[in-house]
C-alpha cells in the first residue's frame, strides 16, 4: 500500500517524518527542492531530519499515484484544494488529518470529503499529538476513523508506526467533533490563565466544555465513547495545558490584551463561529463556546465572557 502525504506544513511533515522510518513515502510541498536540499521543513520543524525514505515532491501529479493520500491542509481551506485536485483525488482512499468545522456548511473533515469526492474513501486521523513529538520519534496515541471498518483496519496497520499508535473506530462523526471543539475549549482555557483567573476555573472550563462537547456529539448522533476516547477527552487534556498548542496561546493573548500573529492558523477560531451558528440553529446551550465566538467576534472582551459563564442559572451537573 503506497502513502503520500499532501501538504507540508508541520503535522504533515512530522506524519510523513515517522511513516518514512516504516518504509517509503511521499511528500507533497510547494517547496520540494528547498526541502529536499535541506533533507528537513526548515520552516515548520526546524532540526527534524527527513529519514532516507521520504522523498519530497512538488509534482501534485506524482504524489497522487498513491493508494493512500494523508490531507494535511488547514480545515477551513479544505473543501477548495479537495475541489482543486478532484480529478486526481476521486476514488482514492483520502485521509483527513485536520481538525475543525467548516465555517459556511458546519460540515466536518469526512463530510467535506464526501461531498467533494463522492467515489472517494474518506477516513480522519485525530487525537491528542504536536507535529514535534511525532517527528522527534516520541510516542503518540490517535485515533484513526472510517466508516468502512475493512478499510480502516488495513489503515490502521499501514499507519502505525514505532513511535505513532494508532486506535480506530467507524464514528467519524464522534471523532470529527472530538478534534474540533477541543480546540474551542483551549481558547476559552488561555484567556482564562492569561487573565490570571488561576487553575481551577481551567478545570471548571475543561470539565464544562467537555459537557458541551458530548452535548452536541449526542445531538448529531454520534458515539459518546468515542468523545472519551483519545480523539474527545485526549486532545482536550492535551491541547487545554500547553502552549505548544495555538489555539491556547491564541486564548492566552486574548486574556493578556495582547495581539496575536493573524498568520498564524488557529482552526479553533473559525470553528467556534460554525460551531456557535450550529448550536443556535438546533437550540442548543453551548454557553463556552457561545463566549469563544464571541471573543473571536470581538463583542466581548474575556471579563464580560467569564461574568456571562459565573452569572448563568445555577443548576444540576
Amino acid at each position: 500500500m503506497s502513502i503520500a502525504v499532501l501538504g507540508a506544513g508541520a503535522f504533515g511533515t512530522a506524519l510523513a517524518i515517522s511513516l518514512a522510518h516504516k518504509g517509503p513515502i511521499t511528500l507533497w510541498a510547494r517547496d520540494a527542492q528547498g526541502m529536499d536540499t535541506l533533507r528537513e521543513n526548515k520552516a515548520r520543524l526546524p532540526g527534524c531530519h527527513f529519514p532516507d525514505g521520504l522523498f519530497v515532491t512538488e509534482t501534485f501529479e506524482d504524489a497522487a499515484k498513491s493508494d493512500v493520500l494523508l490531507v494535511a491542509v488547514p480545515m477551513q481551506t479544505l473543501r477548495g484544494f479537495l475541489t482543486e485536485h478532484a480529478a486526481l483525488l476521486d476514488g482514492k482512499t483520502i485521509v483527513a488529518c485536520c481538525k475543525g468545522i467548516e465555517l459556511e456548511t458546519g460540515l466536518g473533515p469526512v463530510a467535506v470529503i464526501h461531498e467533494t469526492l463522492p467515489n472517494a474513501t474518506p477516513a480522519i486521523l485525530t487525537g491528542p499529538s504536536f507535529a514535534a513529538d511525532i517527528a522527534r520519534g516520541l510516542p503518540t496515541a490517535l485515533t484513526l476513523a472510517c466508516a468502512d471498518a475493512m478499510v480502516g483496519e488495513r489503515l490502521q496497520k499501514a499507519l502505525t508506526t514505532q513511535n505513532l499508535r494508532l486506535y480506530r473506530t467507524v464514528d467519524t462523526i464522534g471523532a470529527e467533533l472530538g478534534g474540533a471543539l477541543k480546540n474551542v475549549v483551549a481558547i476559552a482555557c488561555g484567556a482564562a490563565m492569561g487573565a490570571g483567573l488561576g487553575e481551577s476555573a481551567r478545570a471548571a472550563l475543561m470539565t464544562r466544555g467537555f459537557a458541551e462537547m458530548q452535548r452536541l456529539a449526542a445531538h448529531l448522533n454520534a458515539d459518546p465513547d468515542t468523545l472519551s476516547g483519545l480523539s474527545g477527552f485526549g486532545d482536550l487534556t492535551l491541547t487545554c495545558t500547553s502552549t505548544q498548542s495555538r489555539n491556547y496561546r491564541l486564548g492566552l493573548a486574548f486574556g493578556e490584551g495582547r495581539s496575536f500573529d493573524s498568520t498564524t492558523t488557529v482552526e479553533g477560531a473559525a470553528t467556534a463561529r460554525a460551531v456557535h451558528g450550529l448550536a443556535q440553529k438546533h437550540g442548543l446551550d453551548l454557553p463556552i463556546t457561545a463566549a469563544v465566538a464571541g471573543l473571536i467576534e470581538n463583542r466581548l472582551d474575556v471579563q464580560s465572557a467569564m461574568t456571562s459563564l459565573l452569572t448563568r442559572p445555577l443548576k444540576e451537573e
